[in-house]
């Protein structure tokens, strides 16, 4: 077997790159932990009320939001009931259609105006917080009366000033900026999960 000559330049930049994932998610447990209490409790208090949870987000961040929204409605660790959530835009005739018909900007807007319902919970994902799309569907959840929250990046932008809460994690660097959001959502499934079931499945 012939030896790959960029292997060791590979081993030094993956470990730079694990190093700097760390990193920033050290300084998001020093700098988002109550916060991060705070989202854990509206899902809760949303859930136990018979709300649902509403995510949505571009790109990597949709993907994101599918991932959450599968780690609710199936389980997380504990076999329990499914719990109410939904990944916005993940139809693609919707999508599509909303698109084309009238802009793209609107497409989770218009969803939040179908399966939104006050006492639900709206829950946008950007890590530039720049989307207009999230933008304006978080401003559609407040005005029927859901739960607004952003997940972002360090800038916070328009996205984190258009939700009641934001987590906005300490990193300018858009893959860091996903991987914390993902690790931050499977914390806050955790912490749902746990409180909504104590004893497992009910």
């Amino acid at each position: 077997m012939t030896s790959h000559p960029n292997k060791n330049g590979w081993i030094r930049f993956t470990r730079s790159a694990l190093h700097a994932g760390a990193e920033v998610l050290d300084a998001s447990g020093t700098a988002l932990s109550e916060e991060i209490a705070l989202f854990a409790r509206d899902w809760v208090d949303c859930l136990n009320a018979g709300g649902k949870l509403l995510f949505f987000g571009n790109g990597g961040s949709q993907a994101d939001a599918q991932h959450l929204s599968g780690e609710l409605v199936n389980r997380y660790r504990k076999n329990r009931r499914g719990l109410p959530a939904l990944a916005l835009g993940s139809s693609s005739p919707v999508l599509t259609s909303v698109a084309n018909d009238d802009s793209f900007e609107q497409v989770f807007a218009r969803e939040v105006e179908a399966f939104g319902r006050a006492g639900d919970l709206a829950i946008g994902l950007s890590t530039s917080g720049s989307s207009p799309n999230v933008v304006l569907a978080l401003k559609k959840a407040i005005e029927l009366g859901l739960g607004t929250q952003a997940f972002t990046g360090k800038a916070g932008g328009p996205v984190a000033r258009a939700a009641n809460r934001a987590l906005r994690v300490p990193s300018e660097e858009t893959p860091l900026i996903q991987q914390a959001h993902l690790a931050i959502g499977h914390i806050l499934c955790d912490l749902v999960e746990s409180e909504i079931f104590p004893e497992g499945d009910s």
